[in-house]
């Protein structure tokens, strides 16, 4: 089982409308929550724990999970409000963001909620995102999973919002510290950018992996993605892969959670998410493991909004 732990938040998207002109439409959302969706519906067993408000929203929250077999068994219902989202999408832009999350329900995820003990099909434990730039969920995840990482494989996603970032050296102290314990790391070029301005992908996969990462992924958006993987004996393999070209593209939210869910996914349900055996996975399934995240994080490209695909659609695409 993938175990997603993070924010859910609802993402508030802009857009012009000819009868009520520029509105924000609601619709649930967040990196774990996003990458737990895209996990399971790529065929894998998923699992979200997190905070969830008692609130409307935390319903429609709730609910899609639910309607996409992600298990909810570690979800906290609680009394405050979700971090709000706000989205505005350009063509050829990346999203803007802004938000509000002050004493709302994701922000406050304390260590007495989480589980004493997680279940033995647990294999992997993904984190990321705004959740790890804002307090006490930060550091609780971060105790969290410096607890499961000599057990379970440790995915980081940064997913970083610079906006919610209050101490930018801090927060990379702490990013080099989490990525040291994580197996895989999925960044954005954007996400190195901040961390390592100047850096060339390659390079900064030679960082990644010189912390202590064991397969360090950079996604380049349009132009596909670059991976290393570290063997246990020292050596180190690197694969490319292209990007995909798409005849029209709605916007790219959700793109690198469903990137994140579908490489998971792909891992899982190939009995292949384990330490050792993600050390010595071969070029050959490293490369068809990037191919499918890539074409899946694609697929949702073609969407508005933070839609992965099915496996059949996948299939189809």
């Amino acid at each position: 089982m993938i175990l997603c732990i993070g924010e859910a938040v609802i993402d508030l998207f802009f857009r012009s409308t000819p009868q009520l002109g520029e509105i924000f439409f609601p619709l649930p959302g967040g990196c774990a929550y996003n990458t737990s969706i895209a996990a399971s519906r790529l065929g894998a067993e998923a699992a979200f724990l997190g905070r969830i408000s008692r609130s409307f929203f935390g319903d429609i929250q709730l609910k899609r999970l639910q309607e996409n077999n992600v298990k909810d068994d570690f979800i906290i219902r609680c009394d405050e409000n979700p971090v709000l989202a706000f989205i505005k999408t350009e063509k050829g832009k990346e999203p803007e963001y802004a938000f509000y999350d002050e004493g709302t329900a994701d922000r406050l995820l304390s260590e007495s909620e989480l589980p004493c003990k997680l279940p033995a099909d647990t294999s992997c434990i993904m984190f990321g995102s705004i959740s790890m730039a804002m307090e006490p969920i930060a550091t609780t995840i971060e105790n969290f999973i410096l607890k499961e990482a000599k057990e379970r494989v440790i995915v980081f996603d940064p997913n970083i919002r610079p906006l919610i970032i209050k101490d930018r050296a801090l927060y990379i102290r702490r990013f080099e510290k989490w990525a040291a314990v994580s197996s895989i790391v999925k960044i954005s070029i954007e996400d190195f950018d901040y961390i390592m301005p100047n850096v060339n992908p390659s390079s900064a996969l030679d960082k990644l992996t010189a912390l202590g990462t064991r397969l360090a992924v950079i996604t380049l958006g349009a132009d596909g993605a670059i991976a290393q993987l570290k063997r246990d004996g020292g050596s180190a393999v690197k694969i490319t892969i292209p990007g995909i070209k798409l005849s029209k593209a709605a916007d790219t939210v959700g793109a690198g959670d469903t990137f994140c869910g579908a490489l998971l996914a792909w891992l899982d349900t190939r009995g292949l998410m384990s330490h050792n055996i993600i050390a010595a996975l071969s070029e050959n399934d490293l490369k068809d493991a990037l191919v499918f995240a890539n074409r899946a994080a694609a697929f949702v490209c073609t969407r508005n909004g933070a839609e992965p695909p099915t496996v059949k659609e996948l299939k189809d695409f």
